[in-house]
């Protein structure tokens, strides 16, 4: 049997580069499409020699073509932490919109299987904790984070329409907070900034009081999700995320006790909009997918640590 092929947008970013891998590990080909202004050609230069791996670089915003047959389109393209996302705003909002419409346009016509990578931003500042995938969320539309949060809020949208209207196989994922290899050392996010600190031997910053909740999932485990989702029989959307819940002081300390007891720890003010409580109700993953994480965060930390030490 010839193998499958999975185009995976965003492919060379820190998640979609992982997802390569794996797609490439249990014997698919492999379409990566990114142009480069988050990711990076390193994520995949491993991949290079790979005759089951192809790369092309383009901007999934405008139309492009695909030859030949494509099983699986998953759409990962798309900056994704408030560094990138605030630096590139038009660019953010277009893939989540023309982005996520020229991809489904694509599955249609391949009559493949559509998955997008969708974030646990939709909930904006939660006033329902931990987060369902029922709750419709409390988002500021128009304040600095909302470029993010509303292009895939409308990304949802669009490909729930293309379900009902072309009767078409699609998935949506819930991303909550995620980390390790790959990560861009200056992305903003809690893990690459305390680690970025702890490796140059400064003060760990914690906006506010530090209060403010986070779970952390570990990649391996995410793509675990992704995948099982992609290849199961529902649709979503299913968060995918570690449900165990730590305040940003506490992950401080942990960092600090575990890499550097000296190191200080210095507060800033809290950015608008910020959330204060984000947490996965892993439910209906568990339920539907069997799916849960295994890797807790002291030895996910440790691998990602590791990682950025030798990078």
């Amino acid at each position: 049997m010839s193998k499958k092929v999975v185009l995976i947008s965003g492919g060379a970013g820190f998640l979609g580069s992982h997802l390569c891998d794996w797609f490439i590990g249990h014997g698919f080909k492999v379409i990566a499409v990114d142009n480069l202004i988050t990711g990076s050609l390193r994520n995949v230069a491993h991949l290079k020699a790979n005759k089951d791996f192809k790369f092309l670089k383009q901007d999934v915003s405008k139309p492009f073509k695909v030859e030949g047959v494509v099983h699986y389109v998953m759409h990962f393209a798309s900056p994704a932490s408030p560094v990138d996302y605030m630096k590139h705003p038009i660019a953010t909002m277009l893939v989540g919109s023309y982005g996520t419409h020229n991809l489904l346009e694509i599955a249609r016509l391949k009559k493949a299987v559509f998955l997008m990578a969708s974030t646990s931003e939709v909930y904006g500042d939660p006033l329902v904790h931990p987060q369902k995938e029922a709750y419709w969320g409390n988002v500021n539309p128009n304040g600095p984070r909302s470029i993010y949060d509303e292009a895939k809020r409308y990304a949802e949208a669009a490909i729930f329409a293309y379900k009902r209207v072309y009767k078409m196989d699609v998935k949506v994922v819930r991303i909550f907070n995620t980390y390790g290899p790959r990560m861009q050392i200056k992305d903003g996010r809690v893990v690459p900034n305390f680690i970025d600190q702890i490796l140059n031997n400064q003060p760990l910053t914690v906006y506010g009081k530090g209060t403010q909740t986070r779970s952390f999932c570990y990649v391996v485990d995410l793509v675990d999700g992704i995948t099982k989702l992609l290849l199961s029989k529902i649709s979503g959307p299913v968060n995918i995320g570690n449900p165990r819940e730590f305040t940003i002081l506490e992950f401080a300390e942990l960092i600090r006790k575990k890499y550097n007891p000296k190191a200080k720890i210095i507060y800033q003010p809290l950015p608008q909009d910020d959330p204060k409580q984000r947490c996965p109700d892993i439910s209906l993953a568990r339920k539907e997918l069997g799916w849960e994480p295994k890797i807790n965060l002291e030895e996910g930390i440790s691998h990602t640590m590791n990682w950025f030490a030798r990078n």
